[in-house]
């Protein structure tokens, strides 16, 4: 029977801390879409403060923050968005900004490290002298940090000259900042500072944070009350949400913190795998809190076999592709369950593969 669970699925899968569920249950509340919840008001100033930015709005979602964000930007329907090709907005948001908002998505080829190329960018912007055929550029989103790249931290310098590049066409910046207190840790640069060029920016409270549930989106009070407005609209208005907003606020005080510490141990659990050869991975790539590793090219493992392997010591990973497996530290992740997880990794390898080499 297995009586240890390391679940390394997401970050998102932490469970409210103690002091969050004391905050939860004395939070002082009202209807927060009449405007009148004091805890919600309280936490959207302070994480707008923190960001650098006018005001910030609560919603449910990372998915709806970044929709109602591309939606207030792109108000024409039509309108087209500049976003890379391996973005969690083009990929894992179900095509909203097309479905519901009649936004085209643009893409350009996400680099390695998370960017895209400054000069593809520019070359994606429609010509306004062609709005007869083509739609209208208005946005360009980028992705703090980037996750389908690993985890890869995007720089102030990136961010800025993109900046300079939306400026320079009359475009908006949209940043899906989800991971950016793991890009501020990482990059030892201020968050605020990380934003600075963005008109807007979303920031996912339920990952690496750890609060139970919701993102955050900041930008100036038009750009707020016009998402206000469109949170309504997608029925993500919500009344006593204070209480939400209660484990956001410990999860600001008590978890960006720890931050540095998930990279840490995302490094020890990269180093790790190296003593597996059956399995390959780059641990110089590893700038924050997620590790991606390769079965190697005619292994009898597979990305499948592997992970329900591990189930059976009670070690939850998530094949993401044909041949590769990510894992995802957060803080409730200690540095013995790695070393665990470690362990369980080579005895399940062993498990599935016999001692002459075939698969069992």
């Amino acid at each position: 029977m297995v009586t240890r669970t390391v679940d390394l699925r997401s970050d998102t899968v932490t469970k409210p801390t103690e002091a969050m569920r004391a905050a939860m249950a004395c939070a002082d509340v009202d209807d927060d879409v009449l405007g009148a919840d004091p805890t919600a008001q309280r936490f959207e100033e302070e994480i707008a403060r923190i960001m650098g930015k006018e005001v910030a709005l609560f919603v449910p979602s990372g998915t709806m923050g970044n929709l109602i964000s591309v939606l207030v930007h792109c108000d024409v329907r039509g309108s087209e968005v500049i976003l890379g090709d391996n973005s969690h907005i083009h990929i894992y948001e179900n095509g909203g900004i097309s479905t519901i908002g009649g936004v085209h998505p643009k893409t350009v080829k996400n680099n390695p490290d998370g960017t895209m190329d400054i000069d593809q960018i520019e070359a994606a912007i429609r010509n306004p002298d062609g709005a007869l055929y083509y739609p209208t550029t208005r946005l360009i989103c980028l992705e703090n940090t980037h996750a389908n790249c690993g985890g890869k931290c995007i720089s102030v310098d990136y961010t800025d000259k993109v900046g300079e590049l939306a400026r320079k066409h009359d475009l908006k910046l949209h940043i899906d900042g989800a991971r950016i207190f793991n890009a501020s840790v990482a990059l030892g640069v201020p968050v605020h500072r990380l934003v600075q060029a963005a008109d807007s920016v979303s920031v996912c409270l339920s990952k690496g944070l750890g609060a139970p549930v919701g993102s955050v989106i900041v930008g100036n009070k038009d750009f707020i009350t016009k998402a206000k407005r469109l949170r309504k609209t997608l029925g993500g208005g919500m009344r006593q949400v204070g209480i939400l907003c209660a484990a956001a606020f410990v999860a600001l005080q008590d978890n960006v913190a720890k931050l540095a510490d998930d990279h840490k141990k995302a490094k020890i659990f990269a180093d790790g795998l190296k003593e597996v050869k059956q399995l390959s991975v780059d641990a110089s790539s590893v700038e924050t809190n997620m590790v991606f590793f390769d079965i190697n090219e005619g292994s009898l493992l597979s990305p499948g076999s592997l992970c329900q392997a591990l189930e059976k010591f009670g070690v939850l990973a998530m094949p993401v592709s044909s041949t590769s497996v990510r894992v995802v530290i957060h803080h409730q992740i200690s540095e013995s369950d790695i070393y665990y997880a470690l362990t369980c990794i080579k005895q399940a390898v062993q498990e599935i593969i016999l001692p002459n080499g075939t698969a069992k």
